[in-house]
């Protein structure tokens, strides 16, 4: 078994694990800020996918859905203990996923909350900075997660279970998501809706001012009831960019999933260049528009409504 040790104090120095009494508050902007600011430090190295600082990563992401109280849903080791990592081996190397679970009343319904944890790491060949620290792409993503994650597991027993999922080596071609995908802890069907995270750290001017917009969003039931139930969350103001079919949620969709991506990326122009910086997050934004994703989320996980694709809407590959 690999030793963890160097890898839980590397990173140990960066942060400020809150206090018990605050795992029952709204998502707070000093939790997103302390999530963020580790997991898109220079320290970091651009979270490379398959590279060491992607495990380390994975490594974090799993301590606090430990910390928070999920289960693990990750690999078993030898002695039958189950780990919140999953390890996926790629031809010369290793990516990693992390997966987390509140167990729920219903076991054969579930929704899924992911994002990406890898980047694009460290590129030598540039002059100035070389590290491409990916604070919008997508360690906001990735936070996202860990703040619905630290809130859904304070709450009361949903009706249907929580996975709360990060891949690895999305930007090398979906690999983490693909594995998951053909690998499911739960059949597919089981799988009622899942929200991908990607890209939600600064406002989208094309829409209203604290809005999210969701991929897909006509194409399914999923967006305008959440809408309904208090989200703020409109659809996708980029159709040319065919933003639906360029995340994570695509591969599931593609298996018959309700999945969509929520964002707000406003095609800003620091995308995958080493100049999206912690320093271009508008937190405030962050912090609510997310928290106006909590109720309407923890309702999806204790209704009974089932989303569908609309007529003629379910993505073919």
């Amino acid at each position: 078994m690999t030793n963890r040790l160097p890898l839980i104090l590397f990173f140990s120095f960066f942060i400020t694990f809150p206090v018990a009494a605050q795992r029952n508050a709204p998502i707070k902007e000093q939790d997103i800020r302390a999530e963020l600011g580790f997991l898109a430090s220079d320290a970091m190295q651009g979270r490379g996918s398959g590279t060491i600082y992607e495990r380390i990563a994975a490594e974090y992401i799993a301590s606090q859905f430990r910390q928070f109280g999920l289960e693990p849903g990750g690999d078993t080791d030898s002695a039958g203990n189950k780990d919140y990592v999953q390890s996926v081996s790629l031809n010369s190397s290793t990516t990693w996923n992390v997966i987390g679970i509140v167990k729920g009343s219903q076991p054969d319904e579930a929704i899924m909350l992911s994002a990406h944890l890898d980047h694009l790491g460290v590129n030598e060949g540039l002059t100035g900075d070389k590290i491409f620290n990916g604070a919008d792409d997508d360690a906001s993503g990735s936070v996202a997660v860990l703040e619905l994650a630290r809130v859904l597991a304070a709450g009361k027993q949903p009706r249907r279970t929580i996975y709360f999922v990060c891949f690895g080596s999305e930007e090398r071609g979906g690999i983490g998501s693909r594995y998951f995908i053909a690998n499911p802890p739960v059949p597919l069907a089981q799988i009622v809706a899942d929200l991908t995270f990607e890209m939600l750290g600064r406002p989208d001017a094309k829409v209203p001012a604290g809005t999210l917009w969701l991929t897909g969003f006509e194409r399914s039931t999923l967006g305008p009831e959440l809408a309904r139930q208090g989200a703020a969350l409109v659809a996708d103001p980029h159709p040319e960019q065919n933003f639906f079919r360029r995340s994570d949620n695509y591969s599931l969709a593609v298996r018959g999933v309700i999945a969509h991506t929520v964002s707000s990326f406003g095609l800003h122009t620091d995308y995958h260049r080493p100049s999206d910086d912690i320093s271009k997050i508008d937190f405030p934004f962050m912090t609510r528009s997310l928290n106006s994703l909590v109720k309407p989320v923890q309702w999806l996980a204790n209704s009974t409504f089932r989303p569908t694709w609309l007529p003629g809407q379910a993505p073919t590959r």
